[in-house]
Order: structure tokens, then sequence, then C-alpha cells
């Protein structure tokens, strides 16, 4: 008598949240300019027509994969403080580019918005204005705090150090490499060689550092 064949699991069903999770994941992974409808459509074990009744095209893809992003920031609440929301809402997106460093570069430049975009830009701009920014200044505070966000999520992006350390260990390697033509750059011996190989560089207390600066120009304005 045959032997009965094991039970297979059963492949989980396909659906649009299923097909924006795979994707997110597969951006994460391998990086946004490797995600097409095919390799999507491979990771999802179906047929690359199939996923086309989820997302009509790739465009509309990436609009949902940047509000998935865009969802997983701080709303910023006028229950705080205007500088204490915005700074949880600045820290929330570093720590989200983060995790979504395909998205950066994305965030801001898509033509379709989606709910969670919407929701925390209109977030964003009504605490300026209760905050008693004006309309030019709320325009004024939010670019000027996105440039600085999105900037600083862009050249952590680009280090390849991640740590204190490091950065140190990376300082110190570097001093050694430019040895023989360090004497024509002084003050590169001195802030790297002496600073950064010593005390390394913390992307977190940094970045706190440059946002309050920029926080607390803003309120100086606002006063005035």
């Amino acid at each position: 008598m045959s032997r009965p064949e094991p039970a297979t699991e059963p492949r989980a069903r396909l659906n649009k949240e299923r097909v924006l999770q795979a994707a997110v994941a597969l951006a994460v992974r391998d990086g946004i300019e490797s995600l097409t409808m095919r390799k999507l459509a491979d990771e999802l074990g179906a047929g690359a027509m199939s996923l086309y009744h989820y997302v009509p095209n790739k465009e509309q893809l990436l609009d949902e994969m940047v509000d998935i992003v865009f969802g997983e920031i701080e709303l910023p609440s006028t229950d705080d403080d205007w500088k204490t929301a915005m700074r949880k809402r600045a820290i929330s997106t570093r720590e989200a580019l983060g995790r979504h460093r395909w998205a950066i570069g994305l965030m801001e430049g898509r033509t379709t918005h989606g709910p969670a975009n919407l929701s925390l830009h209109n977030a964003v701009l009504g605490c300026l204005r209760a905050a008693g920014f004006s309309l030019e200044m709320t325009v004024r505070a939010y670019s000027v705090q996105d440039a600085y966000i999105y900037g600083f999520a862009l050249q952590e992006r680009d280090m390849s150090p991640e740590s204190a350390d490091d950065f140190a260990a990376e300082a110190q390697r570097q001093m050694r490499e430019y040895q023989a033509v360090l004497a024509e750059y002084p003050h590169l011996v001195e802030v790297v060689g002496g600073y950064v190989a010593e005390s390394g560089y913390d992307y977190a207390a940094e970045f706190v550092f440059g946002l309050d600066l920029i926080l607390d120009g803003l309120d100086r304005l606002r006063d005035a």
C-alpha cells in the first residue's frame, strides 16, 4: 500500500497588503533599483500579470510603498509644545528612513500622495500654525526642517561607519593612509585626527544638536 504524500504548506493568498509588504521587504533587502514587477512576482511566487490587479504600474507601487514609510512617522501633536512636537517628528522620520534607506530621495518627490503622507503634512502644518507662525513662516519652517532631516538621512546613508567607535576607527585608518601628505591639510589633522579619531561621531546626538539649532532659530523668528 503506497504511503500518502505529506501535506504541503498552503501558499498565502495574494492580496494588496501582501504585495506591498513584499515590495518594501525587497527594497529594504536589495535596494529600490532592484525592484521590478517581475522580481516582485517571483518573490511572491506569482505571475507578474497577477500583480497588476492590485497595483496597475510601478509608479503607483512606489507611491504606496512611500506612504507606508510615512505611516511609520510619528504625527506631531498640539498637546506638546511645538518644539517638542517637531523634535519628535524629526527623530521619528530619521528612524523610519534608517529602516527604509531605499525611500531617501522619494519621500517628497511623488506627485500622488497617500493618506499617511497627507496626514503627516497636515499635522506638521497645523502644529506650526497653532504655535503662532504666520503662513509665510510656516512654509519656511517646514522647508528648512525637511531639508535638514532628509539631508542628514542622505549623508547617513552614504557613510559606511555605523557607530561612534566605527567613526573613530575609520578616522584612525585615514590618518594612517594619508600620513605622507597630512602636513598639507593641518585642519583635517586637527579635527579628524585629533577629535574624531578619539571621540568618534554619534549620528543620533549630532542629528539632535543640529535640529535644536534650527528649532531655536525658528523660535526666535516666531517671537520676533
